[in-house]
């Protein structure tokens, strides 16, 4: 998290308090490590093309497969 940013850059830059800093660090901790942080640094690794319309099982989504299976065979 940046919290550099600012538009006037002609005003001194004032320290904030020793807690807020490690709140804000705190809470820039705890966003990245949940699933979507996680997910996202995932997102941009480059991954075989070939597999990513035609997996090895042969579903888009193999759990909603089998569950479509198993429904039509009732």
């Amino acid at each position: 998290m940046d919290l550099s940013f600012r538009f006037d850059r002609d005003v001194a830059v004032t320290a904030i308090p020793v807690p807020l800093a490690v709140l804000l660090a705190g809470a820039a901790v705890r966003q990245s490590a949940g699933p979507t942080a996680r997910l996202q640094t995932r997102l941009d690794r480059s991954a075989p093309v070939s597999g990513l319309l035609a997996p090895a099982h042969g579903a888009f989504n193999l759990a909603m497969e089998g569950a479509l299976t198993r429904w039509k065979g009732q």
